[in-house]
Parts: C-alpha cells; structure tokens; sequence
C-alpha cells in the first residue's frame, strides 16, 4: 500500500495530485500529517503543500472539465465527509488519464464519478437551506447575529448571498460546529473566530446581549406566525421534509 501524508487542505490535495504524476506513484490512500501509518504500508510519502503546484493542477482540471464539474469537487472537498479526499483525487486523476474527446463527468456507470456527483448535491442542498433557514437575532450593539451548524461545510457557499441580500446592515454568521464564521462590517466580509461562543450555544443570543427592541420583534413575530397558523392543516411530517427539525432551534417562529 503507497501512502500519502499532506496537511488536510484542498491547496495541499491538489499538491498531493502534481507530486503523484511527477514521481509517478499514485498513492492508494491518502493520510493527515500525524496520522498512523496502517499496518501493511510498502512506501509513505509526505506531500508540501505549494500554491504555485495547485494552481497548475486547478488550471489544468478547468480545462478537462467544465466549470460545474469543477465546482462539484469543491464541494465534495466541503462535505468534510471521511474519505471524500480519496474520492477527489480519483475522479482527478480519472479526468486527466482519460483520452477520450467526451468528458467523464457524465459517466455514472462508474462509482467515483456517480457518488462524486451525489455528495455534491447534498452539499448544494445544504448551501440552500443556510439561504432559507438563516434567522438574524439584532445584539446590543446592532450587530446582527446568527449562529448555525450546518450538516456539511456549506457556510462559504453561501456567504454571497448574505453580502449581497443584507448590504445595509452590520452582521455576523456563526458556524458552531467547526468554531468559525463571517463578519460583514458594511463594506468587507472577512471570516473570523471568536474566543469566547458558550453564550450562543443554545442558538440564541442571551437577552442581556440583545437589543433593546430585538425581543419585542421577536415576540411580534412569533404571535404573527402564530396567528397565520391554521392547527387543523398543521402537517409536521410535510413541515420536516421542507424545513429540517436541525434548524429548528434556530428559527424565531420555531421557539
């Protein structure tokens, strides 16, 4: 078994891709820097990570595939899901060996490029639901805020939309589970971590935190919700298929 090691980045997996093809040597599995080494490796190599060595593997993949099939792989790489380098690096390097006019992007008979198109979907799905289910909560110093944990890594797929749709206020979204988000000051978006998140745990805001009118629209709009809520039509079954229960806690009208 040829093993890589490389620094879990999509920069350094794109490295890893340059370095097999130089040296000639296609690594059956690939490994994080540290990780143990499995029982039965023959040869380990440890990938540096290049900017320069990525970009030539990302310019030369955008021209055996088209732009949406590209996108799929970035998305892929955002699914965080155990084993989806592996499945990058093979549909890579299945794009490159192939001599065919036609693109294998099409070509769900095989396995890696039928699953890679799956998982990107779901990915594309939850970037979609951020859009949908995202709910701002104003703080103290009218900054809004919203705090999520998405399925899957989708936050940056999405953050454009939120630039664009709320462009006129100050705000910040929160990505719990992996302890990062963004922060829009009227002009930039710029990703940020904060030191200190027990306080929004919940998926709210404390009341100390809040402003003072954020708890009164937030009562207003729950009795709204509320008021337009017809119980005899009421169909939890058909309300989870649209709005995932996971975002539930999230959701003002939902408290």
């Amino acid at each position: 078994m040829i093993v890589f090691f490389y620094d879990k980045t999509f920069e350094g997996l794109l490295t890893a891709v340059f370095d097999a093809y130089n040296r000639k040597t296609f690594p059956d599995k690939l490994l994080a820097e540290g990780d143990v080494a499995p029982m039965f490796m023959e040869e380990s190599y440890t990938v540096m990570t290049q900017s320069d060595k990525a970009s030539r593997v990302w310019k030369a993949l955008h021209e055996k595939l088209s732009k949406s099939a590209c996108n799929m792989l970035s998305y892929v790489w955002l699914s965080e899901l155990v084993g989806s380098d592996d499945l990058i690096f093979r549909y890579i390097r299945k794009a490159f060996d192939n001599k065919s006019s036609v693109s294998i992007e099409m070509n769900f008979g095989d396995n890696d490029i039928l699953e890679v198109h799956q998982l990107a979907k779901k990915v594309d799905k939850e970037q979609h639901s951020l859009k949908q289910f995202i709910r701002f909560q104003k703080a103290a110093d009218d900054i809004y805020f919203a705090p999520i944990v998405p399925l899957y890594n989708a936050l940056p797929l999405a953050i454009d939309h939120f630039t664009d749709r709320f462009s006129d206020q100050k705000w910040v979204i929160y990505d719990l589970k992996r302890k990062y988000g963004y922060y829009y000051d009227l002009k930039t978006t710029v990703e940020i971590t904060l030191t200190d998140d027990d306080h929004i745990l919940s998926g709210k805001l404390d009341e100390s935190l809040m402003a003072e009118d954020e708890k009164l629209f937030q009562d207003l709009w729950k009795g709204y919700f509320k008021a337009m809520t017809i119980k005899e039509r009421i169909n939890l079954k058909l309300q989870r298929q649209h709005m995932p229960k996971r975002f539930w806690k999230y959701l003002t009208e939902k408290q």
